[in-house]
């Protein structure tokens, strides 16, 4: 077996051994040997956000005379390489390593500054021709670059999956809503029979569900929108030009298409994630509403023949290794679990929203892998709900059938005989196993006419007095 070949980069601790075809350099390195702990790695979007920083820095650092052009002009291509994922091979680093993140944005700065010296017809390693710090990471610190990253990372996931994913889903409840608007089903409160709903009343529910998950979630993208780039270390701004930030970020969300401006409130804006945390509790809010949806669905589709079996799910695989004929609502389980995991990686996020020290938190990796990968997972197992379950429903007859058996439908003929007296005719009926309108047209003095009336679950089914 041959041996990696390797070459010799340097950085201030000195010379290391580097994979000779690598991107990076001696501070990545240092930091595969230090953190080989999970094999996890950083989202794609997240090395996007970082590229599309890397490349918005240069050419600003161009226009205000900081880097010359040629220079720049190789920086901004290299980063844009990043951005595109040609370079991810190059991006090796574990996610539990240095809590501010600092080797995955020298890990950036080192693969950009390699990539642009071999546009500039230099060799990897020619730390000289473009330096990692002094030329790439311009006006920079880790500081503020790792969470403006988690911020663009995030806007980028909820732009791209989750708050499409939801609008697409609304669109599809209001359709079914609209479409079972004229069946009828038993409500239920406490698991237990409850006066009759439409059909499609549920499904209005649900679709405002979504209607409301939406508004949180542009809600979640007001908070991200204020990065702290331009803070450098420690929310000062030491080192770097007073426009760089706005200019920088004006070139990002134009490139990214999302709305992202310079923090009003620098000192806080990296000595905590409290934007991230509010920002997550939004998802998991949206989560938490999907969880709901998709176990209503799962349950009124139960049976179909043992269960409640209001609803015909669509047949999309077999459910069983050993029983024949069994299909399972699988797609809605999918969704729930997809939704744990986002409630899971909120409490992650959470968690490293506590570790926020003096001027810095120290969980920005642990941060940004547990809350993109939330919203990314969401967000394409709620559209595979839309479309595989939601989009192929159908009501079944036995909804209705249920209605006419149940016994909360006494309720309507309270304003009749009074509470007590339905109550009582509840009771004969659960203990007799005939209808609550069989038992009323023997127990009370209703004409036919009244009784169709007060029996009739359709006007249930709105404010009457």
């Amino acid at each position: 077996m041959s041996e990696t070949k390797t070459r010799i980069e340097r950085d201030t601790m000195g010379e290391i051994e580097v994979p000779a075809e690598a991107y990076y350099g001696a501070s990545t390195q240092r930091a595969v040997i230090n953190f080989p702990v999970s094999g996890l790695r950083l989202p794609r979007r997240f090395l996007r956000a970082l590229g599309l920083i890397k490349a918005a820095a240069a050419e600003t650092n161009r226009e205000l005379g900081l880097l010359e052009a040629g220079l720049a002009d190789a920086i901004a291509d290299a980063a844009r390489e990043v951005a595109d994922g040609t370079l991810d091979a190059h991006f090796p680093l574990d996610v539990f390593q240095t809590g501010s993140g600092t080797s995955t944005n020298m890990n950036a700065n080192e693969v950009i500054a390699n990539r642009a010296a071999e546009k500039l017809g230099k060799g990897r390693g020619a730390r000289g021709s473009v330096h990692p710090n002094d030329h790439v990471n311009l006006g920079q610190s880790s500081n503020d670059v790792i969470p403006t990253a988690l911020h663009l990372a995030a806007l980028l996931a909820l732009s791209e999956t989750l708050e499409p994913a939801c609008g697409e889903l609304g669109k599809t409840l209001e359709a079914k809503s609209k479409e079972f608007w004229g069946i009828i089903k038993t409500g239920r409160t406490h698991l237990q029979d409850a006066t009759p709903i439409r059909m499609g009343q549920a499904f209005a529910g649900y679709a405002s569900q979504m209607t409301l998950a939406l508004e949180r979630l542009a809600h979640a993208k007001r908070e991200l929108a204020a990065v702290p780039l331009g803070g450098t270390a420690v929310g000062t701004g030491v080192n770097t030009h007073p426009e760089f930030a706005r200019r920088v970020l004006a070139k990002v969300a134009k490139a990214a298409r999302v709305e992202v401006v310079e923090t009003r409130h620098h000192f806080q804006a990296q000595a905590t994630i409290d934007a991230v945390v509010e920002a997550s509790g939004s998802v998991r809010t949206v989560a938490i509403s999907l969880i709901k949806i998709a176990n209503d669905v799962r349950l009124m589709g139960s049976g179909p023949r043992c269960g409640i079996g209001e609803l015909a799910l669509p047949e999309i695989q077999p459910g069983s290794s050993i029983m024949p004929g069994k299909v399972n609502p699988v797609v809605p389980e999918s969704l729930i679990q997809a939704a744990s995991q986002a409630i899971a990686g909120d409490v992650a996020v959470v968690q490293a929203g506590q570790w926020s020290f003096f001027e810095l938190n120290t969980m920005l990796p642990f941060a940004a892998h547990n809350f993109v990968q939330s919203i990314e997972i969401l967000g394409a197992a709620t559209a595979n709900f839309s479309s595989r379950c939601v989009r192929g429903l159908q009501a079944t007859a036995r909804g209705p059938a249920l209605v006419e058996q149940g016994l909360a439908i006494c309720t309507g003929l309270v304003p009749y005989i009074g509470y007590d007296a339905s109550a009582a005719i509840a009771k004969e009926a659960a203990k007799t196993g005939r209808t609550v309108r069989e038992v009323a047209r023997e127990k009370t003095q209703l004409t036919a006419e009244q009784l169709d009336a007060a029996l009739d679950p359709f006007k249930m089914t709105e404010p009457s007095a």
